[in-house]
Parts: structure tokens; C-alpha cells; sequence
């Protein structure tokens, strides 16, 4: 399920409070506070004949400024045939750097998992300085050599400076 909605404390409890209410198991989640927006993302499990009490309960939640949009679960992919990579970025901001990048890791079939970005001032300069670090699956075709020669290209027209590093499977 998605929630979002104005930035203010409580929030997460609220949500939280009804999902353990109707019998509900929060399972993983990844929710943060942008621009005064609280935008969260997060799986639960509930009993299946507790399903419908917290979908109206989680719909009520729309009079207090909650935007709650829940779906079931679909399986999930299997690791197989896929590699994974962690993806760093770091350069003086400016529009077009994540279209760029991103573009070419899905000329590659290259899936972004996670990604952060954030802008911040650069120490002495001052300057903007454009900031990401994603997490990615690459699939088994992928030629990874070539993959870090057009991410390098693309970090070369674009200024920045790219780190690309694939990484072994948890677990």
C-alpha cells in the first residue's frame, strides 16, 4: 500500500494503530518526509476475513488528509538470472542527470530497486552539488563491462562522477 499525505506528527502511528487493529502484520516499508509530504510505501499481511474492515478504516483515513491506495501482492520475482549492483552518483547539480542515467540502465534491462538523490551544498564552493546512490538488478544478458562503459560515458557528457559496483546477494 501507498500513503501520502501533509507532513505532521502522528501520521505513521495512525496508519500503524489500524493496520494492528484489524489483526494486521506490517511486514517492510520505506517512508520519508519531502518538500512538508509524508510519502510512504509498505507491505503488510492481514487476515483475509480482517481484509475488508481495514480497507474501509484505511479509506477513512481520506477525511483526515491521508491519500491510502492498497493492492494486493504479486509474486515476487525470483533472485535467478539476476545480478545486483549498488550505483553512486556525485556532481554539480544541473537538470537531465537522472533522465540520463537512468535511460541508460534501461537500454541495458537494468531495474532500479532503490534510489536517493538529494542536493546539497558543496564544501568550500558552495555550489550545488547533485547527490544518488541506487540499488539495482541487473539480469543475467546484461554485459556488465559494457553496461559500466556507457554509465561512464554518460557520467563523462554529464560532469559527474560515477560509481558502479556489483554486489553479492544477502543471504
Amino acid at each position: 500500500m501507498s500513503v501520502i499525505g501533509k507532513d505532521r506528527p502522528g501520521l505513521v502511528e495512525l496508519v500503524a494503530g489500524i493496520i494492528a487493529g484489524e489483526g494486521g502484520n506490517w511486514l517492510e516499508s520505506r517512508m520519508c518526509r519531502l518538500g512538508g509530504e509524508f510519502a510512504g510505501i509498505l507491505r503488510i499481511e492481514v487476515p483475509a476475513e480482517k481484509e475488508g474492515a481495514l480497507l474501509r478504516a484505511l479509506k477513512a483515513l481520506d477525511a483526515r488528509g491521508l491519500n491510502i491506495t492498497v493492492k494486493s501482492d504479486e509474486a515476487a520475482l525470483e533472485a535467478g538470472g539476476r545480478r545486483f549492483a549498488t550505483l553512486e552518483i556525485i556532481g554539480q547539480d544541473r537538470p537531465g542527470i537522472v533522465r540520463e542515467i537512468t535511460s541508460a540502465l534501461a537500454r541495458q534491462g537494468v531495474n532500479v530497486e532503490a534510489l536517493n538523490t538529494e542536493c546539497d551544498s558543496a564544501p568550500m564552493s558552495g555550489e550545488t552539488l547533485f547527490k544518488a546512490r541506487a540499488k539495482l538488478t541487473i539480469p543475467e544478458s546484461c554485459d556488465v563491462t559494457g553496461l559500466r562503459d556507457e554509465l561512464e560515458r554518460v557520467a563523462g557528457n554529464l560532469l559527474v562522477d560515477v560509481s558502479f559496483a556489483t554486489v553479492e546477494p544477502a543471504g
